[in-house]
Order: structure tokens, then sequence, then C-alpha cells
């Protein structure tokens, strides 16, 4: 285990001159202030081959920075997409069943609550291999996806959903809108954090829909990552980290206003906005707006201490791991994600503390962890030769997990959690 060293005098000056000298990425504010700054990260997706397990590996450096023009949390450095969602992209929805349920409920709701026909037309961005749009083909309801990721893209296909095997862009939308396609709800989950040209990004949003139409975004909302120290989901896809706050003057940027929001528990903590061309802002955002000045998102104070518990968590998880291996026992990991690439890395856990790791999309299977190289396995492994822990590293689908894995606890076997701070049960 080689844990990221501690960050230096130095190393600290050093990133708060490159925070001071940091245009924003949703407003072009010039001057950021320093949050966290986790070292040189490998890319967070990038599972390594077999062929390719003893090259070296890209590293970029991954620092968070507070806009204090209008209160984005945002990271300094652009890996170019093209990079990041190419044709090795392994990340596949329908692997989790979570997933599946909340995004079925999610399109049933808005069937019934914008009384779609088929007349109308469901556009979503980053729509992956169609785990969402299914259940609106299945009701007979056109729809397109978007996306750039090619086995995705063709995972999609394959089960009816027409989709676009490229980036959604401004120019993309108007030659949409050209073409008579405009929606009368656009989805975009979980990729609005991922996109360079944030502003772009949000103009196709207002070009692609109809006057009466809706665009319905989720995005993990800060407050709750901040709060409950989720700094695992802090990688190079994810460029922004939103609050209620900072959404509201993006989206009025460009003739769109947040009109409704919920919150949600997936993935640790989200958002869901409804947003339209029209302004009617309902209750629920003005009380979140409320609650954000009341606690002082809007501020770079309530950022301040943040770093100082991310390595809190990291040296108990240290402390937890380095137990398991005075007492004798195995330890394997469960969950080849993003977040857990960021954890074993930030972390220095390799194949001196953890042996393998397991994942149920067979698309990761056989590759390698980026920056440790633990080999990703299937999950019948566990039961195989009986590790007594396993380290959950997508915590946000714990619940999922141990269901799935009842017969390794009912053998004996115990799991680690490590957010919002090591836990073992």
């Amino acid at each position: 285990m080689t844990p990221a060293a501690p960050t230096t005098h130095n190393q600290q000056i050093a990133f708060a001159d490159r925070c001071a000298a940091a245009h924003c990425r949703s407003c072009a504010h010039a001057g950021l202030q320093p949050v966290l700054d986790l070292g040189r990260m490998p890319l967070a997706d990038g599972l390594v081959p077999e062929a390719r397990r003893h090259e070296p590996e890209a590293r970029y450096p991954l620092e968070v920075a507070f806009c204090p023009g209008c209160s984005l949390v945002q990271i300094l450095e652009t890996v170019p997409p093209e990079v990041l969602f190419g044709h090795d992209y392994p990340y596949f929805s329908s692997f989790s069943d979570a997933l599946l349920t909340h995004s079925r409920a999610n399109a049933l709701e808005l069937i019934e609550s914008r009384s779609l026909t088929p007349n109308s037309l469901v556009v979503e961005i980053a729509s992956n291999d169609g785990y969402l749009l299914r259940n609106f083909v299945e009701q007979g309801i056109p729809v397109l996806g978007i996306d750039p990721a090619p086995g995705p893209a063709a995972a999609a296909e394959r089960v009816g959903v027409p989709t676009m095997n490229t980036f959604f862009t401004r120019d993309l939308a108007e030659r949409l809108r050209d073409e008579g396609k405009t929606a009368d709800v656009i989805i975009a989950n979980n990729v609005l954090a991922h996109v360079a040209d944030t502003n772009g990004f949000v103009a196709g949003f207002r070009t692609l829909l109809k006057p009466t139409g809706v665009a319905v975004i989720e995005c993990p909302y800060v407050r709750d990552l901040i709060d409950h120290n989720e700094f695992d989901t802090i990688y190079h896809e994810h460029l922004c980290y939103f609050s209620v706050t900072a959404l509201d003057k993006l989206f009025r940027r460009h003739g769109l206003y947040l009109n409704d929001v919920r919150r949600l528990p997936i993935h640790g903590g989200s958002l869901r906005l409804y947003v339209e061309p029209v302004e009617r802002v309902g209750e629920r955002v003005r009380t979140l707006l409320h609650e954000e000045r009341e606690l002082g998102l809007d501020t770079h104070a309530y950022y301040r201490g943040f770093a100082d518990r991310v390595r809190a968590v990291r040296e108990k998880l240290l402390g937890v791991v380095a137990q398991v291996k005075r007492e004798g026992k195995r330890l394997a990991a469960y969950g080849a994600a993003a977040k857990g690439a960021v954890m074993l890395n930030y972390a220095g856990l390799d194949h001196t503390a953890i042996e393998y790791v397991v994942d149920r999309n067979v698309h990761k299977q056989g590759r390698y962890m980026p920056g440790v190289g633990l080999r990703i396995e299937d999950p019948a492994r566990l039961m195989q030769d009986r590790p007594d822990y396993v380290l959950i590293l997508p915590w946000n689908f714990k619940d999922e997990i141990m269901h799935q894995q009842q017969p390794f606890r009912d053998a004996g076997g115990r799991f680690i959690v490590p957010i919002p701070e090591p836990t073992v049960v």
C-alpha cells in the first residue's frame, strides 16, 4: 500500500496559483478558489486490457476549485472527450438493477405527467445502452438516443432504441431542429457535468426543446458530495459539481428556467431538474435556493475543511485494511466503478492489500483497474475462494450489492463500506 503523499506547502501554493489563473467553465469569472487537490490520477474509467497492463498509464492533475462569481465547483483539468468516451468506454447502465428501476419509474412518470403519445418525441443525451429510452419504446413513443460511446450505442440499437453515435452539441441541436426534430422531453442524466462546453451544451437544450417542452436532468448534488465526504465521485469525466444556485444562473443565461427540482438518494445524493423555456419557478426551487444561501453554499467558506475530511477518510480506510491484513485475513473488492478507481489510487490500495476486484459487467471482466493493476473478475469468484472481507467501491449501490451477495454474507463474509466513513458491516 502506497497512499498518495501529503500535499506540501509549496504544492498548496502552486495549486492556489493555478486556481487564481483559471476561468470559470460557466460564467468565465477570472480567478477561482482552491477546494481539493487529489494529485495526479489515471483516468477513472480507463480500464486496462491484458495486452497493455505493463504499459505506462497517463495521469492528469485532479484539482477542484470554487467560482466566487457563480458558485460553481469544478475541476481545473480538461481531458479531451474523445479520450474519455472513446471506443473503449466500458460503462453499460443496464448492469445495475437499481438504476434500471430508478430510470423506469422516471420514464413512466414522464409519460403520464407530460401526456406523451406516438406524436411526441423524447430525446436522451448520453443515452448509453438504451436502459431508459426502451421504456418509452415499449409504450410506442418515438425516441432518439444520442451517445458518443460506440459500444453502448450499438447495444441500444440492438434493443430497438434509435441512437446517434455522436456528442451532443449546439450545432447538432440546430441540425436536428432544422430537420424538424424538436423534443417534447429531453432527458440528460449524469452528463451535464461531463461536458467541457457547458454553455454550448445548455444552449443546445434551448434549441432542441419545443416551446412547451421540458428538459429533465439529473446530476449529483454538490451539497451531498461535501457533507458526506463523497470525494471519490470527483474524477476527470466530472468537470462540474452543481448546486441549485449555480444551475439556476447557468440556465437563465440561456433563456431556460429551473422550475422544479427534486432531491434523490441515487448516486449518493442527486438532483432531478425540470427546466423549461418559460419561467414558473416552483416552491421546491425557491426552498433549496434559500437553504443554500443560509448554509453558505454560495461562498468558499462552505468548502473549507473538505480536504481535511477527505484525508481523514483515507487514513481510517487504511487503518481498517491494515487491521484486516494484521489478522491474516483476505480482502477483495466489489465494483470496477470510476469512483472505485479514485478511491484505490488515492489510498494506494494495490495488490499488496487487495487480491482482485469483481464486477457484473462482462465488458470489464479480464481487465485491470487503472493505476493499481487489480484484475477484474466475475462476482462468482467470491463464493469460489471465499475472501474474508469485500471492499464495496460503488458504495452508492451497497444495498443492491449486499443483497446480490447474500450467500457470501451467509458464509461469514463481511463488507467494508468506505463512504461517508469506512465501516465494516
